[in-house]
């Protein structure tokens, strides 16, 4: 649940000292922890040359990489290692609420907090102010929140063309130096043969839905028709009943019958917004409602209940409906989708699958100072994505087809 209530929003900015980043590193805490928590094994860098080049030059950094797992903000501890520089990350608040080691251990080793239920301005001067000086490299995922789904960019966020031209801006201003962004492609890779894993998992998850495993299916098809399957008991709990059309048309009536309930009783109006527009308007209500107002026992049920419904909406529009065609199923999809679903349903995937993360620096994107033209796609953002993409498109290939081995 992204929306907190047991506190309201309070700004958590960095640590600032190079002491606690260097312990961990030294001692490959981040190591221990990803491996023993995201099952995440071994690594590789590549690229590696092209944030050397912008350290030594002085530049401000902007590093933004695809976010497809909880792992990703640890896994670019690794070319910060091999570089001995420390980074900043901006991080949603509710990270810092799931635990008072978690919160202890993202500041320590540079994270600040981000409200993305309001406006924040403490954190984006917080954003710009690093990139301006070239305090250290600063990560912004452009993406906002992770996805499971490795191989697909989805929209990015305005934010962050605003916070790296208003940091360019600025840089100009004081030195004349430069602000630059680096898309990173995060791509895991799974180390074994998943079968084992995948059927024990399946297994689990049908004998949960109370079905039995026909010999016939395969574990792609068993995959498929437990994705389908949940989606129903999702239709059947907000609509009272089963959709028709394609599994796209379905999802969106869906998507849009929960919304429109609940914007009606926040007294949102939609106009024209997309539907992760909507989403983070529906978000930013329910805090400011909440914290606004004394709330009994029972509205905060409701409160609660809105929220887990909007996240289940975020989900399911950052999974592709095309995810397990046939001719793209490779066995980090299964994966992916068998912790989808494990996380929505159980609450908590198994992440003992062993995987390699790849992380691939690419070449950096000058930014410039002046705004985003109005009214039209921004060139910046743009650039963004399709070097995103590209660089995905080419990770993908390295994934093993399923039906090679499977």
């Amino acid at each position: 649940m992204t929306v907190v209530f047991d506190r309201p929003y309070q700004f958590v900015p960095p640590h600032r000292g190079s002491l606690w980043p260097f312990s961990i590193q030294k001692l490959r805490l981040v190591d221990w922890y990803l491996r023993r928590k995201e099952g995440v094994v071994s690594w590789e860098c590549r690229g590696l040359e092209h944030l050397k080049a912008s350290l030594n030059r002085g530049d401000g950094i902007l590093l933004s990489p695809n976010h497809c797992r909880y792992a990703d903000p640890l896994v670019l501890g690794w070319p910060a290692r091999l570089l001995k520089a420390n980074v900043y990350a901006m991080a949603s608040w509710h990270l810092f609420n799931q635990g008072k080691i978690d919160g202890f251990a993202i500041q320590k080793m540079g994270g600040f907090s981000i409200h993305r239920e309001g406006v924040d301005r403490q954190a984006l001067d917080t954003a710009m102010a690093i990139l301006a000086t070239a305090e250290r490299p600063l990560v912004l995922f452009p993406e906002g929140t992770t996805n499971r789904s490795n191989d697909v960019v989805k929209p990015l966020l305005d934010g962050v063309s605003f916070i790296a031209r208003s940091a360019a801006r600025r840089r100009k201003k004081k030195s004349n130096g430069n602000v630059v962004l680096h898309p990173i492609g995060i791509k895991y890779l799974c180390t074994e043969d998943i079968c084992p894993w995948a059927r024990q998992r399946l297994l689990g998850l049908e004998h949960g839905f109370g079905w039995q495993t026909p010999p016939e299916l395969t574990l792609v098809q068993r995959t498929r028709r437990l994705v389908e399957g949940a989606f129903v008991l999702r239709e059947v709990q907000h609509l009272g009943r089963t959709g028709s059309g394609t599994m796209s048309q379905r999802r969106d009536t869906l998507i849009t019958n929960i919304l429109r309930r609940i914007e009606t009783k926040l007294g949102i109006a939609a106009g024209q917004k997309s539907a992760r527009e909507r989403v983070r308007a529906v978000r930013a209500e329910i805090a400011s409602q909440f914290f606004r107002q004394d709330v009994d026992q029972n509205s905060e049920i409701h409160f609660r209940q809105d929220v887990m419904a909007v996240d289940m909406i975020q989900e399911m529009i950052s999974y592709p409906v095309s995810y397990l065609d046939d001719d793209g199923v490779t066995d980090t999809r299964i994966v992916e989708t068998i912790q989808r679903m494990e996380e929505s349903i159980l609450g908590k995937a198994d992440c003992s699958v062993p995987l390699r993360a790849v992380i691939q620096i690419g070449e950096p994107i000058y930014v410039p100072a002046e705004k985003a033209p109005r009214g039209e796609v921004d060139p910046l953002m743009l650039q963004l994505k399709t070097q995103l993409q590209e660089m995905l498109d080419e990770l993908a290939g390295e994934a093993r087809p399923f039906a090679d081995y499977c």
